[in-house]
């Protein structure tokens, strides 16, 4: 799991030793959607939905092995770091930059993108390739070489 704040990036990977306890939080989140946090004094609080939908996230994805990672919406990126997000290559990102499709600031030389920015593009970008491979679908259907 990478938390990402505005002071430093830390990394957690769910350890192998880990995983039945996991697993067993797993099916304890499934069987409640109310949970109460209790202290080594006793106090309890009971767990906020909003927290309550992250950490089955969390606990789901790492069930299954898999790091995740947790970053707030207006934290900047650099252009690699995005790049990275969304599986391109960083010349073909600033490319997208350059032509308007994302928005940016400079700091000096650097560009920098908010991830809630280049989140929202992925999610057009995927939906748009949805569409297209439903029509392709669709189309190869009538014509008789798909069934």
């Amino acid at each position: 799991m990478m938390l990402a704040n505005n002071t430093s990036d830390v990394s957690v990977v769910p350890q192998k030793q880990e995983v039945e306890s996991i697993k067993q939080l797993e099916s304890i989140l499934r069987k409640t959607s109310k949970l109460k946090l209790v202290d080594s004094n006793g106090e309890q609080i009971t767990i906020p939905e909003s927290v309550y939908q992250v950490l089955c996230q969390v606990v789901s994805v790492f069930a299954l092995g898999q790091s995740i990672s947790i970053m707030p919406q207006e934290q900047e990126m650099t252009t690699q770091e995005a790049a990275d997000f969304l599986n391109v290559s960083r010349p073909y990102f600033v490319k997208l930059l350059e032509q308007g499709e994302i928005p940016h600031i400079k700091v000096g030389s650097h560009r920098r993108v908010r991830f809630r920015d280049v989140k929202n593009y992925k999610e057009v970008r995927d939906t748009e390739r949805r569409c297209l491979l439903n029509e392709l679908t669709q189309e190869s259907q009538d014509m008789g070489f798909y069934e």
